[in-house]
Order: C-alpha cells, then sequence, then structure tokens
C-alpha cells in the first residue's frame, strides 16, 4: 500500500503564494508521473499540474506562468508552488502519484485533499 500526505493549504488574499507540498510512502519501487489536480465546488476535478519522474512537466493553460511543480525523486515528494493567485484557484487540491510497487504492480494513488481558498 501506498500513502500520500499533503500540507500547505490554506487561506490566501488575491495575489498571494502558497506552497503545497506532498510526500508519498509505503511500498513502492518507482514512482513514475505525479501531479496536482484540484475541484472546486460543483466542478468536476481538474488536473492543475503534473511532472514526470524525468522532469517534464504539463500545466493547466489556467495556471501556466503562475504555478510551479517539481519533484524530489529521492525523497519521493511533490510539490506546488502557487503565486498570483486568484478566486478561481480556490479548490480542494489532491496530490496523485502514478506508482510501480514492489511487486511491479502499477497503481493510481491520491491524497486526501488541502484546501485552498483565496479571498478576493
Amino acid at each position: 500500500q501506498v500513502q500520500l500526505v499533503e500540507s500547505g493549504g490554506g487561506l490566501v488574499q488575491t495575489g498571494g503564494s502558497l506552497r503545497l507540498s506532498c510526500a508519498a510512502s509505503g511500498s513502492i519501487f518507482r514512482i513514475n508521473t505525479m501531479g496536482w489536480y484540484r475541484q472546486a465546488p460543483g466542478k468536476q476535478r481538474e488536473l492543475v499540474a503534473s511532472i514526470t519522474s524525468g522532469g517534464s512537466t504539463n500545466y493547466a493553460d489556467s495556471v501556466k506562468g503562475r504555478f510551479t511543480i517539481s519533484r524530489d525523486n529521492a525523497k519521493n515528494t511533490v510539490a506546488l508552488q502557487m503565486n498570483s493567485l486568484k478566486p478561481g484557484d480556490t479548490g480542494v487540491y489532491y496530490c496523485n502519484a502514478f506508482v510501480t510497487n514492489r511487486r511491479y504492480y502499477d497503481s493510481d494513488y491520491w491524497g486526501q485533499g488541502t484546501q485552498v481558498t483565496v479571498s478576493s
């Protein structure tokens, strides 16, 4: 089993910054893609940013130039630096990891979610 634990959410004013962190632990052989998703009230969960084990990144158009995703493969962690936050960034942010476990079985894992609220 693999666990993802997130931290760093909170309340911030428009234009402010927050940094989210996520640490993976458990039966891990290799973590492939890691990413952050968010879900606003009444909306579907959407991809915010993802990063491969080789460091290739992908961002939603709405966050390009404002958010930066990074990871530490040695520590099995991923972070999301969010700058110039807008009220539209409000939502629950979920960490995601596609993991090959020690039995070489691939699975998708999710964190419990952390609330980000941007006030206008």
